[in-house]
């Protein structure tokens, strides 16, 4: 008989002991972890807050560049204005000049003309 290669019942219930305490120390550990997890409706909720965010976010920055782009069209076509507005005023100011000068001229030619006849 072989009694001394099994174990005493002393031994098994050490073991059993044992093997309950590893059981006890992992439902905690899971638990724990359990505890820190997040809920799926809490976390559609909070990622439906984060998307709410972020679309506001992307509104008020494509608000500001379309206020940009509108002031630098406005900045465009005043400058475009201006630059008209400066052609008129070199065009009616070489006219201004010019016809005259004609005009004094011509008079002269035909003064010179009729004097010469």
């Amino acid at each position: 008989m072989h009694v001394a290669d099994e174990p005493t019942l002393g031994e098994i219930v050490r073991r059993l002991e044992a093997v309950h305490q590893d059981l006890k120390e992992d439902l905690r550990e899971y638990g724990a972890r359990l505890d820190s997890k997040v809920s799926m409706e809490r976390y559609q909720l909070e990622q439906r807050a984060r998307d709410d965010s972020t679309q506001q976010l992307l509104e008020r920055v494509r608000a500001i560049e379309t206020a940009r782009e509108q002031d630098a069209d406005k900045k465009r076509q005043e400058d475009q204005r201006i630059a008209d507005r400066r052609a008129a005023d070199r065009r009616l100011a070489v006219t201004a000049i010019i016809a005259p000068v004609l005009m004094l001229l011509l008079t002269v030619y035909v003064n010179t003309q009729g004097a010469g006849a």
